[in-house]
């Protein structure tokens, strides 16, 4: 596979950009970017040329079009057969699946009070019950993996794989929104922050100009705003007492 290419929003905003992209890294495949500015102008029409829904992430290869995320994710792991994408035992690997597809059509709360900001941190007090309810969800999910030996690697199935890769834009959220979690979740969240590819994903949203301050629509709200990236000098989470 030598013409792939990856339409993306900004990283430092874009959470389904970011699993997209890091599925993508640890397939190993060569791959191309293309970024396309959300809510600048032109983004629109960019979003038509990527994709017939005018969303992102979307995978061209070729002529193919790939925009959802799961499906662009099962296309690579059937690319990249030997880079471990999804458990090799079949029971592990439905209970992958299982969360990654939890993960692509649950948790609204979390994400909508909660958006993705990477360059920033928030002292936004307690969050709400709907999002608390979510956090408890996310971690019965994980809780029975995180309780299992796990051989090669910190991650849910050992190894960084698809179902993390889905999981790491709530570590990022945790810690924007400074949002309470339990200590095995919490150990969980600091490996996929420190995971190298997630670690580049962050790196290179610094490289990326700060939103533009005229924009209006969901980027005009204070959770946008940019920062510093503190997540890279102290990635610290918040562990609920």
């Amino acid at each position: 596979m030598t013409d792939l290419t990856l339409y993306l929003g900004n990283r430092t905003y874009s959470s389904w950009s970011m699993r997209a992209w890091l599925v993508l890294e640890a397939s190993g495949l060569s791959f191309g970017e293309e970024m396309i500015r959300l809510r600048e102008p032109g983004f629109e029409e960019a979003l038509a040329k990527a994709s017939p829904g005018r969303t992102v992430p979307a995978l061209h290869d070729g002529d193919l079009m790939l925009s959802e995320t799961l499906a662009i994710a099962e296309y690579v792991a059937e690319a990249a057969p030997d880079a471990g994408l999804w458990p090799a035992d079949r029971r592990e690997r439905a209970l992958a699946r299982m969360m990654a597809t939890r993960m692509a059509v649950g948790f609204g709360p979390l994400r909508a009070e909660c958006p993705m900001n990477l360059s920033n941190r928030f002292d936004a007090g307690p969050p709400s019950e709907a999002v608390q309810r979510d956090i408890a969800d996310l971690e019965a999910l994980w809780r029975p993996q995180l309780a299992k030996p796990r051989a090669g690697g910190p991650f849910l199935f050992g190894r960084f794989g698809i179902v993390d890769a889905f999981f790491a834009p709530i570590a990022m959220r945790a810690y924007t929104h400074r949002l309470p979690v339990a200590e095995d979740a919490a150990a969980y969240l600091s490996a996929l922050i420190e995971a190298p590819p997630v670690r580049r994903w962050i790196e290179d949203a610094t490289q990326e100009p700060p939103r533009d301050p005229t924009v209006v629509g969901i980027f005009a709200s204070a959770l946008y705003d940019p920062g510093d990236f503190p997540v890279l000098r102290d990635p610290s989470l918040t562990i609920r007492a």
